[in-house]
């Protein structure tokens, strides 16, 4: 079941969906749809140096000096190339309900320039609570300039058949809890 508009201001209320001191409130009215809300891109954003290295080992990670961190202004943004893929992050931090489940959407006005805001990670499991890491892309064939602030990107609630027995936070591997920022792979944290 997804969550409605109505249920969605629920959440908003609650404190499931939220900003830190410094950032723009939640627009209820340019940021709720009948069953999604938009989220903002944020101002900071990870690169890689695709000259450092020769191939990501994912049996052997370190992204040591391939990645650098970029902020980006309101006023300048942030251009995105063809096929260049960085990551971003949304100004707003979710908190995900032990019965719920969130998804997050790319807006089709963004696709329809060639942006992809989500590689493949899209899905945001139940107690799980951070800023959302956004993989994007640009698929097109001219450079696209993003903003800071700009509502890239939507998130869709789903309520589950009951809670989960263990919640991501309380997940003995759970690596992106309370993530802020852009936030790079964690895999070298896994056991294989």
């Amino acid at each position: 079941m997804i969550l409605s508009d109505r249920d969605l201001k629920k959440l908003i209320s609650a404190g499931n969906v939220y900003v830190t001191d410094g950032v723009p409130p939640i627009n209820v009215k340019t940021q709720l749809g009948p069953s999604s809300i938009d989220l903002r891109l944020g101002d900071h954003f990870i690169i890689f140096q695709n000259t450092k290295t020769s191939l990501l080992d994912t049996k052997n990670m370190n992204l040591d000096g391939m990645t650098s961190g970029i902020h980006a202004t309101p006023e300048e943004g942030i251009v995105i190339h063809p096929g260049q893929f960085i990551l971003g992050t949304t100004m707003e931090f979710l908190k995900i309900p032990d019965d719920m489940a969130a998804r997050i959407e790319g807006r089709s006005s963004y696709g329809r320039l060639g942006i992809a805001v989500h590689s493949t990670a899209g899905y945001c499991d139940p107690g799980w609570e951070g800023q959302v890491t956004l993989e994007i892309q640009n698929l097109g064939v001219v450079p696209v300039r993003l903003y800071p602030g700009e509502r890239v990107c939507q998130v869709v609630f789903q309520k589950m058949t009951s809670e989960a027995d263990v919640p991501y936070g309380k997940k003995h591997d759970a690596k992106y809890m309370k993530q802020s920022r852009a936030t790079a792979s964690k895999l070298h944290m896994e056991k294989h």
